[in-house]
């Protein structure tokens, strides 16, 4: 039996504050019943879209958070959403929606790298905005992303902390600056850009799949469709003792298998296609050869019954009735019913038909899981809410089989197959940026070279660091400011005063006599002398870089270069000092490298060398917004283009 396992590793979480504006003191307990209120308001009116939505892992969910510290009492959630990045980015869409239907709310999200909506406007962020001064600036206020700035100097701005605001002080920000901090049009289109599409995403993102399943996980997922989550994340993250109990299986017999139609998020399907698996002989779920028309059908089918097979195994046959009760009990469920009858929830079905009681059971869940969250030692876990669903509902597997005649047809899953210009548009179109028109025939005939060197040029230019080194900005961009004096006072801290020194390798006098220092005086009280020697320094130095030319052009390294073609003619002067100077120069000055030339020639035999593959040319060459043409002329040449 072939066992392909993947280790269940730190999941991604993401975690939301709502907070109430103004911040004024109130009693607590007046406080508490005002956000659990708050709470029942929020999640009542976004249930028509948070109740059908299928979640990785855990679902949107608020809860009063009592307060602590310099955190007042504020609403708060958390959710694990594993793999599937797209929960993460409709919980921003959604705590986006909240701020912009209740106004008098504030709301941060964060989640395990810190202020991601940052990470993911980067690219856009004002200079002084770095990890070590965002905490606590970056809000939701209205359905617009705020940032708090800093002041240029401590004291600059009286409304503005010189260091990161406390939440409080954010708080008092907000509420009386609201269009001092919004954020910068580029950044908010950065996020928007990630939540771009929703609520209607979110049908985009399922995937309808026929699987030939037991009758018993049929009828669970026709009352709890996002349980399909759970026996997928089961499977997938199963290990050998998980697969004890489905040698031989007791709860999902595979003698009542049935067709059935089974909605799938896109990241839980190709989770469960993408990973081989051989059931062990003894469970009785035998597969048909893969040229089956129905392999596919049975493949999900076996995967998903080993799934909930897994979580039903970690479940005691008698656990707690007191879980079971929990759903039913609450004093907030009437309340929180009507309130879901006023929205239109239920879109004018007949009470008590079966796509009202659906629905109906669609809402008690959500109500558990989202508004009156027990605590960890009263919640159902996936296997006793299957196995409690078993229990209360009793099914009809001749009717099920009926119903295998009108399934809905599957959905195409050619998306799991991108080609590499299909994977490239994706991967453009998250970056935010147009994709790039092809070149016409006429175009590559006259395609302009030069674009390419100055390019590298403007590269090469840009400030490197530690961190990074910047690229050229598109011409739409703001330009790039430079303080001179803030940054030589930023070497000066870590360096100390200093002389300048010129980053050109080819010093000549007038570039000596141009250099500065920190402490003018000094520099004009040093004596002649010191600088003759200075001087005398210079000019050693030109000497020696002169000495390793003539060296360098007696091998071959020179030959690697494309040099000008134009050559002098020895002048009289050279004649007369030739015995003083390496003979290997032959008849003529060495001639210039044309740099130029030499770059274009190196990342055009890069860029044909990648075969049409990503690569260090193509990508530094698209990241400055060059596309060069495709590469028609497949012969193997040194010279990729004439002078």
């Amino acid at each position: 039996m072939e066992e392909n396992m993947k280790l269940a590793t730190v999941e991604d979480t993401v975690e939301y504050h709502l907070f109430l504006i103004p911040d004024e003191p109130r009693d607590p307990e007046k406080h508490k019943e005002i956000l659990q209120k708050y709470i029942e308001r929020i999640m009542t009116h976004f249930a028509p879209m948070l109740v059908p939505y299928i979640w990785q892992n855990q679902p949107f969910n608020l809860k009063y958070k009592p307060g602590k510290g310099d955190v007042p009492a504020h609403m708060f959630g958390m959710t694990k959403f594993g793999d599937n990045i797209e929960d993460e980015w409709f919980i921003v869409y959604v705590v986006k929606q909240i701020t912009k239907e209740f106004p008098e709310l504030v709301a941060r999200i964060e989640d395990n790298d810190g202020e991601f909506l940052l990470i993911e406007a980067a690219d856009f962020l004002p200079k002084w905005l770095d990890p070590d001064n965002s905490a606590n600036r970056v809000f939701f206020h209205q359905g617009e992303l705020c940032i708090i700035p800093a002041p240029r100097k401590p004291g600059a701005v009286s409304w503005l902390p010189s260091t990161p605001p406390t939440i409080p002080q954010a708080l008092n920000i907000i509420s009386t600056h609201p269009e001092k901090i919004l954020a910068s049009d580029s950044i908010q289109a950065a996020v928007n850009r990630r939540i771009r599409g929703y609520p209607e995403k979110i049908q985009a993102s399922l995937h309808r799949a026929h699987c030939f399943l037991p009758a018993g996980i049929v009828a669970v997922l026709k009352q709890r469709p996002r349980l399909v989550a759970a026996g997928v994340q089961a499977f997938y993250l199963r290990d050998p003792i998980d697969l004890r109990a489905c040698r031989i299986f007791k709860t999902f017999l595979p003698e009542t298998r049935i067709m059935a139609s089974v909605s799938f998020t896109k990241c839980l399907y190709a989770q469960l296609v993408q990973q081989k698996f051989v059931p062990d002989r003894r469970s009785g779920y035998k597969m048909p050869p893969p040229s089956h028309p129905q392999y596919r059908a049975h493949e999900l089918g076996m995967k998903l019954a080993h799934g909930f097979e897994i979580l039903c195994s970690k479940c005691s046959p008698h656990f707690s009735d007191s879980k079971k009760s929990v759903m039913t009990t609450s004093p907030l469920w009437a309340g929180f019913l009507e309130s879901l009858k006023k929205n239109d929830y239920f879109k004018g079905l007949i009470e008590g038909s079966a796509q009202y009681q659906a629905r109906l059971e669609m809402a008690k869940n959500y109500f558990q899981l989202s508004v009156n969250r027990p605590e960890s030692s009263l919640a159902l876990s996936p296997g006793e809410e299957i196995l409690t669903l078993l229990q209360n509902t009793p099914f009809d597997i001749e009717e099920l089989k009926k119903e295998e005649a009108n399934l809905p047809p599957e959905d195409d899953d050619q998306w799991l197959d991108l080609s590499p210009d299909q994977l490239d548009q994706l991967l453009q179109e998250a970056a935010g940026k147009k994709e790039a028109e092809p070149i016409s025939k006429k175009e590559e005939q006259n395609y302009d070279l030069t674009q390419v060197s100055e390019s590298m040029k403007a590269f090469i230019s840009k400030v490197s660091t530690h961190k990074g080194a910047e690229l050229p900005r598109e011409p739409s961009e703001a330009p790039i400011t430079f303080d001179a004096d803030s940054f030589l006072n930023y070497f000066d801290k870590i360096l100390g005063p200093r002389p300048h020194e010129s980053d050109s390798d080819d010093l000549d006098d007038e570039d000596f006599e141009c250099l500065d220092s920190d402490d003018d005086l000094d520099l004009k009280t040093q004596g002649t002398g010191e600088e003759a020697s200075l001087k005398g320094t210079l000019n050693d130095l030109k000497s020696y870089m002169a000495q390793m030319d003539q060296e360098l052009a007696n091998t071959s390294i020179g030959k690697s270069f494309t040099t000008q073609k134009q050559m002098e003619p020895l002048s009289q002067t050279t004649s007369n000092n030739s015995d003083e100077e390496d003979s290997g120069a032959g008849g003529s000055v060495m001639t210039p490298v044309d740099v130029d030339l030499n770059l274009v020639s190196n990342i055009l035999e890069s860029y044909s060398s990648q075969a049409g593959l990503a690569g260090p040319a193509s990508n530094l060459l698209q990241s400055m917004g060059v596309q060069l043409p495709d590469n028609t002329d497949h012969r193997p040449t040194s010279k990729p283009m004439q002078d």
